[in-house]
């Protein structure tokens, strides 16, 4: 049965994509501004699951020190700060509130 599943899976997205390459592909030559908002895709479903494991705790939300760094990192990315600045401020940021 697992044999079944992996082949299965690996069958669906081989198909998915093929069909990405052959119909989608064409679509966002075509239109830029698609293929501009493709390319966001991937760097919101990291910032989705950094959010997520960030606040949740199996199947509780966690509002910690954790998501006050987690902030402090999202404000200094968006006013474009250097990376080594925005770790080290969530890391000290995180650190001070726990010890509060």
């Amino acid at each position: 049965m697992t044999t079944i599943g992996i082949v299965l899976v690996a069958a669906g997205v081989w198909g998915q994509r093929l069909a990405g390459m052959f119909l989608v592909g064409p679509i966002l030559e075509r239109r830029p501004i698609l293929s501009r908002a493709a390319s966001l895709i991937p760097a919101a479903v990291i910032c989705a699951v950094i959010v997520q494991l960030t606040i949740a705790n199996k199947q509780q939300l966690v509002i910690d020190a954790r998501l006050a760094g987690l902030v402090v990192a999202g404000v200094l990315v968006w006013r474009k700060a250097p990376f080594i600045l925005i770790v080290v401020a969530a890391a000290a940021t995180t650190a001070i509130i726990r010890a509060l």
